[in-house]
């Protein structure tokens, strides 16, 4: 008797205690509900110097702050009563099964087992609610700096590389799996120059240094060097589409790609046969590129090996070899007789023909799954994507470890660096693109919707630093390309 009448004393204090608890909980929210409506009204009465439309997004933005954290408020008041709840019973299971020798150690960790599964849980809450905060200021800063000028439709199938000229007169190079590259205006949109010399998938296109060459790389496991002439057409106003609207999550169908069924291509005219070609791999060539100078040229292929080849005379100079699986990219310093070579073995390599008389090789070690691409950047650095979801940026003189790494939610494509600003562009398989800067921190996510951006996998970036409309590219297997105008201050000055 006198051990119920003090279980029974026991749980009407902790009724009361709840009782009590639970009204100042509400008292407490009626005061703040009371308060919620003071400062906007106090801040739409006061003068300001923003424009109402900036003043509107900033309070509407306040606004769902105030939203969330009430929610995650209300969520962790609910939390901490679950905890008092259980720790009640199972204190009160304690007194119950005294009989049965339970130790205090047993129920002590049996209750630690329960509390830091609640904690978790009130953690993982707390989480989610701060990522849609921090999201919503991201998607904004993303919708200002990041806008989207110009589509380039006319391939018949996925494109796996966009490159930009580096002679005037400027053009954007696409390479497609319809066996075609395509050389555009920037400004227009409009076809200019089609090449139909391969008879396998055109991977990749690289623009000659100082003359109007272009490199292309094919799956017929050959390279071609085609010569071209085009004249810009007259540049029309640009669409203004920065006030597009919509959810940068939404999910896009087939059905949603855009009507390819006319061949924008077939009005321009049309290179068959190349200038050069160089065949001496024996499987699909997957990427070229120009040596500094323009004289020589090197190709990757998935015969586990990169060819260096003289342009003039269409001659191999050196093999190179060591990689253990396919190539996936390859690319040359702009300053430096530099290459990197990636691969599906997990590694990427660095080839030095500095020296004439010695081709030193390094091996970097670092990805845990296939090297989708590595690129140079103005100094000593690397930087490298990976089909684990991570970028790694390296230096030269030390290449034990990177000295940054970017983690992602997607697998990784061909990066491209914009060497003036050192930012990144990392293309993913999820459709996104985003940027970042050489010290891992994310600047931006191009603004994707169910009427802008890309809607299937985003295969390649580049970036134009001189161009004054479009700043920046990218190619997916939507079978489009598209030009973007990055305000870069904007996003240096959000970091």
């Amino acid at each position: 008797m006198p051990t119920e009448s003090a279980s029974c004393s026991t749980a009407r204090q902790a009724k009361q205690k709840r009782k009590s608890h639970s009204l100042s909980i509400r008292r407490t929210n009626s005061s703040e509900q009371e308060r919620t409506g003071l400062p906007r009204d106090m801040l739409e009465g006061q003068d300001s110097k923003l424009p109402s439309s900036v003043r509107n997004t900033l309070l509407e933005l306040f606004g769902q702050i105030e939203r969330e954290f009430e929610n995650l408020y209300i969520e962790n008041l609910e939390l901490r009563r679950e905890i008092d709840t259980l720790n009640e019973r199972l204190a009160a299971e304690g007194q119950a099964i005294d009989g049965a020798e339970l130790s205090k150690g047993q129920l002590k960790t049996k209750a630690s087992h329960s509390t830091s599964q609640l904690s978790q849980k009130l953690k993982t809450t707390y989480k989610a609610s701060t990522s849609k905060i921090v999201s919503s200021f991201k998607t904004t800063t993303s919708r200002a700096a990041c806008q989207l000028v110009k589509e380039y439709i006319g391939h018949r199938d996925g494109i796996w590389d966009v490159s930009v000229a580096r002679t005037q007169p400027v053009v954007l190079g696409t390479a497609s799996a319809d066996h075609t590259a395509l050389l555009w205006s920037i400004e227009t949109g409009k076809c200019l120059v089609k090449y139909a010399g391969h008879v396998g998938s055109v991977n990749s296109i690289k623009f000659h240094p100082s003359e109007q060459l272009a490199l292309t790389a094919s799956g017929d496991q050959t390279a071609h060097i085609w010569r071209y002439a085009v004249q810009l057409p007259t540049p029309q106003p640009v669409a203004d589409t920065s006030q597009i609207s919509g959810e940068d999550e939404v999910e896009c169908s087939d059905k949603d790609e855009p009507d390819l069924d006319g061949d924008v291509s077939s009005d321009c005219p049309t290179i068959r046969v190349p200038l050069t070609s160089l065949k001496s791999h024996q499987g699909v060539v997957i990427a070229a590129d120009w040596l500094v100078g323009g004289k020589q040229a090197v190709t990757a292929s998935w015969d586990r090996t990169a060819n260096l080849y003289d342009v003039e005379t269409s001659e191999l100079v050196h093999s190179l070899t060591g990689h253990d699986q396919e190539l996936t990219h390859c690319c040359t310093h702009p300053t430096q007789r530099l290459v990197v070579t990636s691969s599906r073995d997990t590694t990427f390599r660095l080839w030095d023909f500095r020296d004439p008389s010695i081709h030193s090789v390094n091996v970097f070690q670092g990805h845990t799954d296939t090297v989708t691409s590595a690129v140079f950047t103005v100094g000593d650095n690397v930087v490298s994507g990976s089909d684990d979801r991570t970028v790694k940026v390296w230096d030269l003189k030390n290449m034990r470890s990177p000295i940054a790494t970017i983690r992602t939610d997607s697998a990784i494509n061909r990066i491209n660096v914009c060497v003036g600003q050192k930012i990144i562009a990392l293309p993913h398989d999820n459709r996104q693109v985003r940027l970042f800067d050489m010290s891992g921190v994310r600047l931006a996510r191009l603004p994707r919707s169910s009427r802008q951006g890309h809607r299937r996998m985003v295969c390649c970036s580049a970036w134009s630093e001189d161009h004054p409309v479009c700043n920046l590219f990218t190619c997916g297997f939507d079978r489009q390309a598209i030009g973007w105008n990055i305000n870069i201050p904007a996003l240096l000055q959000e970091k």
